[in-house]
């Protein structure tokens, strides 16, 4: 226990937690972080003692200086981000990140828990009745364990310089979960890199006619009809209630004002995490124009 904060001391030598590998020793422990947090820290530091399990395994421990950054058991299998980069590096040379967004944001992110580099393809610009549209991917991986490695494809809109993102045709997503053979995930995110570069034209052509047919079909001529629809999709109400409003600004409720919408409020969600699975979700209407 030092300054109030329960600790780990490890050959006589006191290591803190992160708020990621604390939350790891309370699931280790069976005990909800938010029941430990509402203890005093020496009730919390003894409750924790005596739930976690007594065993000869061995637990890895990834730490920076005397911060402990994630614990997990044998099984896990660590992937640098830096093994990820040098892929991406080297089979997608020509893309890059998208022009810095209105809240400052970059297309690339790396925190205590998350990596995310979002990339599009500067050569592949197409216009669709005045919306200019880029193809790319995003990558993503946790040396923490936060999540696993993966790779989705998308478009990227460049309207006011916010990162809207979709994709509507082949979409390619896959995720690799940190077991023994995660490093050979790194294979696959290279070769879908390779094959998002050599059907550049051939996706193009289908994203022009998927999302020509977007901005001419409607979910409906009301806005109870369109929640509906939204809510029938997986999109959640308070969500789809904000989109309804802000496409209903353009005139009608056309698919693509509604994911244009959606992918705006993306936006404003603060993890780049949520904020992926939001566009995924405003991506999966473009089908309903498939």
């Amino acid at each position: 226990m030092v300054g109030g904060e329960v600790t780990l001391a490890l050959d006589d030598d006191i290591h803190r937690l992160s708020d990621w590998s604390f939350s790891q020793l309370c699931r280790l422990a069976g005990v909800s972080k938010e029941t430990i947090n509402r203890l005093s820290a020496e009730t919390a530091s003894q409750a924790l003692r005596e739930t976690l399990p007594a065993s000869d395994k061995p637990l890895q421990l990834l730490a920076t200086g005397k911060s402990i950054r994630s614990l997990h058991g044998v099984s896990y299998t660590r992937l640098w981000n830096d093994d990820l980069l040098s892929v991406v590096s080297e089979f997608a040379s020509d893309f890059e990140p998208p022009q810095v967004g209105m809240n400052g944001a970059t297309g690339l992110y790396c925190g205590e828990q998350d990596l995310f580099a979002f990339l599009i393809d500067p050569t592949g610009w197409i216009e669709i009745e005045g919306e200019a549209f880029a193809p790319g991917f995003f990558v993503w991986n946790s040396e923490v364990g936060r999540r696993s490695l993966g790779i989705q494809t998308f478009w990227f809109q460049a309207v006011c310089q916010n990162h809207i993102v979709w994709d509507a045709v082949e979409v390619v997503e896959f995720t690799r979960k940190h077991t023994a053979k995660v490093g050979d995930g790194l294979s696959e995110i290279r070769r879908l890199i390779e094959r998002l570069v050599a059907k550049r034209d051939e996706r193009r052509d289908g994203f022009v006619k998927v999302i020509s047919g977007a901005m001419q079909q409607t979910l409906g001529s009301a806005a109870d009809d369109v929640l509906k629809t939204l809510a029938s999709e997986g999109i959640p109400r308070g969500l789809a209630a904000k989109a309804t409003e802000l496409a209903q600004q353009s005139g009608r409720f056309s698919i693509f004002s509604l994911v244009d919408a959606l992918t705006r409020l993306a936006q404003e969600v603060r993890y780049a995490g949520d904020r992926v699975e939001i566009d995924a979700k405003a991506a999966s209407l473009l089908a309903l124009a498939a």
